[in-house]
């Protein structure tokens, strides 16, 4: 199998791949979404080993949206059964990921401990509410840039993984080596996947927000959130299925699994 290096012509046009992918079934996407969230809420919540096994769990489930993706290129459906695939396809080797994915972030959180004494972590992991006094803690802001650096490589190694051992049967090192590289030697197409991805995700918020502040302006207040959720709740299936975009230009769609 060959990595292709392709252009930032082609990341530009993942974002809106994506978009194409979610409109042959919207409705199935969205339940999909909603799926996965209930699964791992109702994990999370079980004591201790709740949020690890959620980590754990996030290559195989990760397959998953990848398969509703093909899916979906190919015209298909979209089904609940999809988000299971990665529990089907490579499983030991999902789980080695899920571990190898726990592991690499207890080092990114250690890493950006050094700078606010844990605070990161405690917040992003559940245990403290975020509040304005902790986001204007300049050790807390150190530490979200630490983190910030430290998981790039984790993401890298990551982002192409889980589908590389389900539908490349690679063993799970080997995938992350390419995984990784993939996403060296495709930068370019990645820094305009990245540039659009953040203007879609930043822009779009802030317009509906004001937009709605405007019109509002008098009225009753709505909590920020609520009016937001909407707005996540179509963004992710639309990045979900801009990932297999990126997969399907750079590693084809050939599978032996």
């Amino acid at each position: 199998m060959q990595t292709r290096i392709v252009s930032w012509r082609a990341g530009a046009r993942w974002l809106p791949e994506g978009w194409r992918l979610f409109r042959v079934g919207p409705l199935g996407w969205l339940g999909l979404v909603f799926a996965y969230w209930l699964l791992m809420t109702f994990v999370s919540v079980i004591p201790v080993l709740g949020v690890v096994a959620a980590i754990v769990l996030v290559p195989p489930f990760a397959v998953g949206f990848m398969s509703a993706s093909r899916a979906a290129a190919a015209g298909g459906p979209i089904e609940i059964a999809q988000l299971f695939a990665g529990f089907r396809q490579g499983v030991r080797g999902q789980l080695v990921l899920g571990a190898a994915y726990f592991a690499g972030l207890a080092l990114v959180f250690a890493g950006a401990a050094l700078a606010d004494g844990g605070t990161l972590a405690r917040v992003m992991l559940g245990g403290k509410p975020m509040d304005p006094q902790t986001m204007r803690d300049g050790d807390f802001a150190l530490a979200a840039l630490a983190a910030a650096a430290l998981y790039m490589p984790v993401m890298m190694a990551f982002w192409f993984a889980p589908v590389l051992v389900a539908w490349q049967a690679m063993p799970p090192a080997k995938a992350l080596f390419y995984s990784f590289f993939a996403c060296v030697l495709n930068w370019r197409a990645f820094l305009a996947y990245g540039v659009i991805t953040a203007l879609v995700t930043v822009v779009t918020p802030l317009v509906v927000l004001s937009t709605f502040a405007m019109l509002n302006q008098g009225g009753p207040q709505v909590p920020a959130a609520r009016l937001l959720f909407p707005i996540i709740i179509l963004l992710l299936p639309v990045l979900y299925a801009s990932f297999y975009a990126g997969y399907r230009d750079i590693f084809g769609t050939e599978e032996r699994a």
